[in-house]
């Protein structure tokens, strides 16, 4: 089936993220108040949809204490701009082994595992418009990490986003990872409509060369809407390449902390810069009420004290 460019696309900002950036650019927001003013100013520039982690205030370390959430959420949905929130339920499934010959006990350094309830506590007490889903486990590239996210685990977690009545957003870094988001929505964990991010590039998955990410797109089933992400350099490159392919997209310092070589950028910057990329194609940029008509979300009321 021919490709169809997408005329009406909606710009993502991963405002912060957890990786060890917060030493790397005094532009990755830490504190609550800072990732919201960064969120608000990215909202500004013409992000429809801001993607949220929190950090340890002091440190930049990630963290997912519910109190640093609500803080986020509280300060974003106060503002005089609207856009829509998108939190992280990626953390809470870390698993870092021993050494080759040892590898239990699991070390306590970087270890986090929650159970489903616990890692959707956020989300429940927040209830943002949209969550992330990562539809599989994969070897990270630091060390021997490996992002576990088991079958029984997704099944539980997304089973109660949906009756939250939060959209998951499904996050897949490789191709079986869309094979088992696809079997979610057949057993009716997720909502047919689905929504999908293609996260390329991310070592150790899918990487982002212009044929594994055409794989990805033609294993995007038609009635589904999906966008997409690469890392660094080539953060700017897909945003052209999703658009073409007939998405949306996602840029932010959690993927990419550079604006040109030896510039590091803002979030609002590198909005700013994808907005030209859209609009120089030809298409146009949508902001979140028309989002909100797309994906079927409902505006939330600022949090109850």
């Amino acid at each position: 089936m021919p490709l169809a460019m997408n005329r009406e696309v909606f710009i993502t900002c991963a405002v912060t993220g957890s990786g060890g950036t917060q030493d790397r650019s005094p532009h990755v927001p830490r504190s609550p108040k800072q990732i919201a003013d960064s969120a608000i100013a990215a909202a500004k520039a013409g992000a429809a949809v801001v993607h949220c982690h929190v950090r340890d205030p002091e440190t930049g370390a990630p963290r997912r204490d519910v109190h640093l959430y609500r803080e986020v959420t509280e300060r974003i949905r106060d503002a005089e701009v609207d856009v829509v929130l998108n939190l992280t339920a990626g953390m809470g499934g870390d698993m870092v082994f021993g050494d080759v010959e040892n590898p239990l006990p699991l070390r306590e350094k970087g270890t986090d595992m929650g159970g489903a309830s616990n890692r959707v506590e956020h989300v429940r007490q927040c209830l943002p418009e949209i969550c992330t889903l990562d539809c599989g486990t994969m070897n990270f590239a630091e060390a021997d990490y490996v992002m576990t996210n088991t079958p029984g685990m997704l099944r539980a977690m997304g089973g109660m986003m949906t009756k939250m009545g939060v959209k998951p957003e499904i996050e897949a870094f490789d191709t079986g990872h869309l094979w088992f988001a696809r079997q979610l929505v057949d057993e009716g964990v997720l909502a047919p409509n689905a929504l999908v991010q293609l996260c390329m590039g991310v070592p150790w998955g899918a990487p982002d060369d212009l044929n594994t990410f055409m794989a990805m797109v033609n294993n995007v089933p038609k009635d589904w809407t999906f966008s997409a992400f690469s890392l660094g350099r080539n953060q700017m490159a897909y945003v052209a390449a999703s658009v073409l392919a007939g998405g949306n997209v996602r840029v932010g310092l959690e993927d990419n902390l550079w604006l040109d070589k030896g510039v590091l950028a803002t979030n609002a910057q590198l909005v700013e810069k994808a907005v030209t990329i859209i609009e120089n194609l030809g298409a146009r940029v949508i902001g979140p009420a028309e989002v909100r008509q797309k994906l079927g979300l409902t505006k939330r009321a600022p949090l109850a004290a």
